[in-house]
């Protein structure tokens, strides 16, 4: 059995569920129970706050973790990066009153800046030569300017909505986090095993994140064009029609680029287009 450390509430909780659930992982309970297990999978998860799991997972107290890379890299605990999961995407900026003139980081020499990640901050600020004074927050930390109890904070920011609303602007982004898959050292070959099946599973949903299939009937003298147009992962999937001068297209291509793929394919004389959306791919 793998005991696997999540948050116990917030966006990354909400997020982590949707991809174990994707991941065939149903639970028995819910978040409200501190150790759940799952019904088809020999995994259990236990639900901590987040500063808590890369501490919980170097010790051993739980197997594998998913938590932020910020809580993983303010934690400084010697828990394994196994793999970036690429969601609960964020960064960590430093920002000040947006009425401030500012004309460079020497603005924060001498200034108090309040934060709930005083290890990364007083790392950045060595680096950059600046003394402050570092004032520790736990949460509302876009409060303290407008109280007077600092200059400036130091935080996470998602859409910077927040900062806003409190009147303040984002000035340096210091680092940029998202979720990680973390181990503790020496795992036995049984729950290593039940890891890189979990991996497995993370790696095909995250494979298809983004991408469409598309399935199309083109004139086959203009095959050559439109494989051009469609790579494919590897190559498109070409099957011949009972009209000898058409063929059946099959591929996958990335959302992105969805509207300028599908006008150059009509373009070259593509008919029949179904796009069909990718839950999982496993190449």
């Amino acid at each position: 059995m793998l005991r696997i450390a999540v948050q116990s509430k917030g966006r990354l909780y909400d997020e982590t569920m949707m991809l174990l659930e994707e991941a065939g992982i149903k639970l028995n309970g819910g978040k409200r129970t501190l150790l759940v297990a799952a019904k088809d999978f020999p995994v259990e998860v236990l639900f901590l706050r987040d500063d808590d799991i890369p501490e919980s997972v170097a010790n051993g107290v739980a197997d594998v973790g998913i938590v932020g890379e910020n809580e993983y890299v303010e934690k400084g605990a010697k828990a394994q990066l196994v793999k970036r999961l690429g969601f609960s995407k964020c960064r960590l900026s430093l920002a000040i009153p947006k009425d401030e003139k500012y004309e460079g980081v020497d603005w924060f020499n001498g200034k108090t800046i309040a934060t709930s990640y005083p290890g990364i901050l007083d790392t950045y600020l060595k680096s950059k030569n600046v003394k402050s004074n570092i004032h520790v927050i736990t949460g509302s930390v876009e409060i303290a300017p407008g109280i007077g109890l600092a200059d400036a904070i130091f935080d996470i920011v998602s859409s910077g909505s927040t900062l806003v609303s409190n009147q303040l602007k984002e000035v340096e982004v210091v680092m940029k986090s998202e979720a990680l898959l973390i181990s503790t050292p020496g795992l036995s070959a049984e729950k290593q095993d039940i890891l890189d099946e979990l991996i497995f599973r993370f790696e095909a949903i995250q494979l298809a994140d983004g991408k469409k299939y598309v399935l199309l009937n083109a004139p086959k003298e203009k095959l050559d064009d439109i494989i051009e147009v469609l790579p494919g992962m590897k190559s498109p999937t070409v099957t011949p029609l009972a009209n000898g001068e058409w063929v059946s297209v099959q591929s996958v291509i990335s959302e992105k680029h969805f509207w300028e793929i599908i006008g150059k394919l009509k373009s070259l004389g593509a008919e029949g287009i179904l796009v069909l959306p990718i839950e999982k791919m496993v190449l």
